[in-house]
């Protein structure tokens, strides 16, 4: 293999940074930067902006163009394997041939089916030389949410909870604003920003009245999901109220007197989208919840690859249980509530102690005066 050097590494992190400008727009498409390089200068750059729009390699192609160069001989940079299938824009891996590059320094390798494999090889077969897995690690960081959702056709699925030392969520009058300080509320608008859908149930919207939206301008504002077993939400809610500016499903149980509810109607012609589902098998039966797993699996069918989950504890030990929450979100704020009142993760709880859901730190991180501490679902 030939030897990589700190000048191809530079150019590859800049298509790395490029990607990150894609950030909440790109969902289900993944992040992808790519720089074209010409004796040793960069002559073109892009990345993917928007879902549906050009790839970053032809981002690059356009910018090459429009700087007055030509791409023929020059050497990629591509965070992620070109595509080679017809999608809303045409194979990236013809692109790069019709433009007579001659080297390819790719990053991550595509696990969709459509791609895998098939976009180096076309390279190749055009008489293109492919450098593999450079810096991967580095470039896989970008998607986990988009190799998550195109292997498993569902969200990936991530936990937000705030707490003190120790491990409240609010006082025992149920008062809990502000747990975190300023900057750490900030982190959290950018991951709405990030996050396709942002999940609550209805206890936070009674508690707490909501918006659920990203307060970062001209950021992205996720879907909003509220879990409402009975269809209780206020139509006067502040979710209510702006269902027409900022998508918003209510996810109900399905039963008669849920689908032959007047409100159905009511919250449709507000502007709510409401979607009926089965039982959670495993809940009490005298106290019904619906499913979240399936509840999971019809928005993976409905294209939303990420969820962020900022509920209470009953709707984040439910998330737990369904074994398909894959990352934590976990800030502890200098602070001590004492008493009774409720932790992250409420439900009944568990048995033993080698029933517990394991984790696995990957990260932790000052925000002023809190901590941040960030969790991966442990693979089998």
């Amino acid at each position: 293999m030939a030897k990589k050097t700190n000048t191809d590494e530079f150019f590859m992190r800049r298509a790395i940074e490029l990607a990150k400008g894609g950030l909440g727009w790109t969902n289900p498409n993944p992040l992808v930067g790519a720089v074209l390089v010409k004796d040793g200068k960069i002559i073109g750059e892009g990345f993917h902006h928007r879902y549906g729009e050009l790839h970053a390699e032809r981002e690059a192609l356009k910018d090459c163009h429009n700087r007055g160069f030509d791409p023929a001989g020059a050497i990629a940079y591509v965070t992620l394997e070109p595509c080679a299938h017809f999608g809303k824009q045409p194979p990236c891996c013809n692109t790069l041939a019709e433009a007579k590059i001659s080297k390819v320094f790719v990053g991550s390798q595509d696990p969709n089916p459509l791609v895998h494999g098939k976009g180096n090889s076309y390279l190749r077969e055009q008489g293109i030389q492919v450098e593999e897995d450079f810096l991967r690690s580095e470039c896989d960081a970008l998607n986990p949410i988009f190799f998550h959702y195109i292997t498993t056709k569902t969200p990936y699925v991530a936990l937000k909870y705030a707490m003190t030392l120790d491990g409240k969520i609010a006082t025992k009058t149920g008062a809990s604003k502000w747990i975190t300080g300023e900057k750490s509320r900030e982190f959290v608008h950018e991951l709405r920003h990030r996050y396709s859908a942002i999940l609550a149930g209805i206890g936070t919207v009674n508690a707490d009245d909501p918006l659920l939206t990203c307060r970062i301008p001209g950021g992205h504002n996720p879907t909003r999901i509220i879990c409402d077993d009975n269809l209780s939400i206020p139509l006067n809610s502040n979710l209510i109220k702006t269902a027409r500016e900022v998508p918003l499903i209510i996810a109900t149980l399905d039963t008669p007197q849920n689908h032959d509810n007047p409100k159905v109607q009511e919250l449709f012609n507000l502007g709510a989208q409401i979607l009926f589902l089965p039982q959670d098998s495993s809940q009490d039966k005298e106290n019904p919840h619906l499913s979240l797993k399936e509840l999971f699996i019809q928005l993976g069918k409905n294209k939303i690859d990420s969820i962020l989950i900022e509920g209470g504890g009953q709707i984040n030990y439910s998330a737990l249980q369904t074994g398909m929450v894959n990352h934590i979100y976990a800030f502890i704020a200098p602070k001590i509530f004492g008493g009774t009142a409720k932790s992250p993760v409420a439900g009944t709880g568990l048995e033993t102690p080698d029933q517990a859901f394991m984790f696995n730190l990957v990260s932790t991180e000052k925000i002023d005066q809190d901590i941040l501490l960030q969790y991966d679902k442990i693979k089998n």
